[in-house]
């Protein structure tokens, strides 16, 4: 549990009162990391502008599975849950599921394998990457713009993932949100340092 204090939802004003009342909106309820985030509104507003503008440009199918892979590298239980959620606008459950144990065999397109396997590698060992990493995005028919914002889209999942890391943020399950499929979205955490293995699941935010 984070040591931050939040706004609660009954004294919020202002632009917090404003991301408040759009996730409210979006999600039915306001999750804990965006109350630890807008402790810094403006900073949380800019960050959703950042969101909107590669979402718009790369296409949110495409964000979201770079948002999956790029969570799985860097071990966000968070943040695969809350994108696992989102996830489920453009597939199926069962297709979740099988793209969360492994997305190179889930029959996904080439073209979202590779772009997958570029944000894991962003997340995991970004010193290591060079000319040959982004060729494989070219080889899978990506255009100049569409490689920089899949590199975008990894890379700030790695900014906002981190944030929520170092300061302990709470865990929300969100509402719908089955059981099978976050234990496939976790799966690969097992015994990661951000999941570590026997710990007790997310508590599931409540629908109310």
């Amino acid at each position: 549990m984070s040591i931050i204090e939040t706004t609660p939802e009954s004294t919020a004003a202002g632009p917090v009162a404003r991301i408040y009342a759009d996730d409210l909106q979006a999600l039915g309820y306001v999750p804990s990391h965006t109350r630890a985030m807008a402790v810094n509104p403006e900073a949380l507003a800019a960050w959703r502008a950042l969101q909107a503008a590669i979402a718009g440009s790369l296409g949110v199918r495409r964000y979201e599975l770079v948002t999956l892979a790029a969570a799985r590298g860097l071990g966000s239980t968070a943040c695969l849950l809350a994108h696992g959620k989102k996830a489920l606008n453009f597939m199926t459950e069962d297709e979740l599921i099988r793209v969360a144990h492994d997305y190179r065999t889930a029959g996904l397109p080439r073209e979202e394998v590779a772009m997958m396997d570029f944000a894991v590698k962003l997340s995991t060992s970004s010193a290591t990457m060079d000319d040959g990493d982004s060729q494989s995005l070219r080889d899978a028919g990506f255009s100049d713009r569409e490689i920089v914002d899949i590199a975008l889209a990894a890379a700030a999942r790695n900014y906002f993932s981190r944030a929520l890391q170092a300061l302990a943020v709470d865990v929300d399950v969100p509402p719908g949100l089955g059981r099978e499929l976050q234990d496939a979205l976790l799966a690969p955490l097992r015994g990661s340092a951000d999941h570590p293995a026997g710990a007790p699941a997310p508590a599931p935010v409540p629908d109310d």
